[in-house]
């Protein structure tokens, strides 16, 4: 499904990255470059990997962004498959969501919520997203081909309550996801989102029980496996999605509907 592909995977190092990054090594990528702020997970899923390596890339930073992927260009020759799967949460916030849920009380979050954590949530989760379409499709317009896939969330749709600085960021991933789509494809390049509803990562463990739980509803299963997300994700990047182009699919198991 990849073979000869060179492909880079953000957020590699755990959860839906490091299960996208198992999943192009066996469907025959010939190279996938497992790049996480993270160090040590990178190396440890790039080590298990035929044909992978690790990098070392915090995606809030731009030049670092950049230098990865031309990189990636320098060694070998070209740059086919981005899947974007850094992200941050806020526990902080998940926990006084929590603590409300317990007490039977209103949330309580947007009023107490300082810059610092605004900053950070948009600076990762958005701000990360467009240094890595910017740097993709520089590398990828020369040979007027590639296929870039944005792990988003379900969040941008449901707006959970008091999670407003996720739901604008994710919300802004999307929105310039599809609007960098409309203008790539002109070139042969492909950019498409799927929108994870929870799914049990390392992020999921830190969502307090009480979250956690509120958050099962009505669903097919309480939390998707990150091999379930991966699946989708690279089908996306893969040439059976050829038609597709800005798409936005919903994988949260029967949550809600968009």
């Amino acid at each position: 499904m990849f073979t000869n592909k060179t492909a880079l995977v953000t957020g590699g190092g755990s959860g839906i990255g490091a299960a996208v990054a198992r999943g192009l090594a066996g469907r025959g990528a010939a190279a996938v470059v497992v790049a996480d702020v993270n160090a040590a997970a990178a190396r440890a899923v790039a080590s298990a990997l035929p044909a992978a390596r690790a990098a070392t890339v915090d995606v809030a930073d731009a030049a670092g962004v950049e230098e990865a992927i031309a990189q990636v260009v320098r060694d070998h020759g070209r740059l086919d498959v981005v899947v974007h799967a850094a992200g941050v949460d806020d526990p902080a916030a998940k926990q006084a969501i929590a603590d409300a849920l317990t007490a039977g009380e209103p949330p309580d979050i947007t009023a107490r919520l300082d810059d610092a954590s605004w900053r950070r949530v948009r600076s990762v989760n958005l701000d990360g997203t467009f240094h890595v379409l910017r740097a993709a499709l520089r590398a990828m317009l020369p040979a007027r081909s590639g296929a870039i896939v944005v792990v988003g969330s379900s969040a941008s749709f449901d707006a959970p309550i008091g999670y407003a600085h996720y739901a604008a960021a994710k919300a802004g991933v999307h929105a310039l996801s599809q609007s960098v789509a409309k203008e790539a494809i002109a070139f042969g390049i492909r950019v498409n989102v799927v929108a994870p509803g929870p799914t049990d990562t390392g992020m999921a463990a830190r969502t307090p029980e009480a979250l956690r739980h509120s958050m099962s509803g009505g669903r097919v299963r309480p939390y998707a496996t990150p091999e379930e997300i991966a699946d989708v994700a690279l089908f996306l990047a893969g040439d059976g999605a050829a038609n597709l182009v800005g798409a936005v699919l919903l994988a949260n198991g029967g949550r809600f509907t968009a």
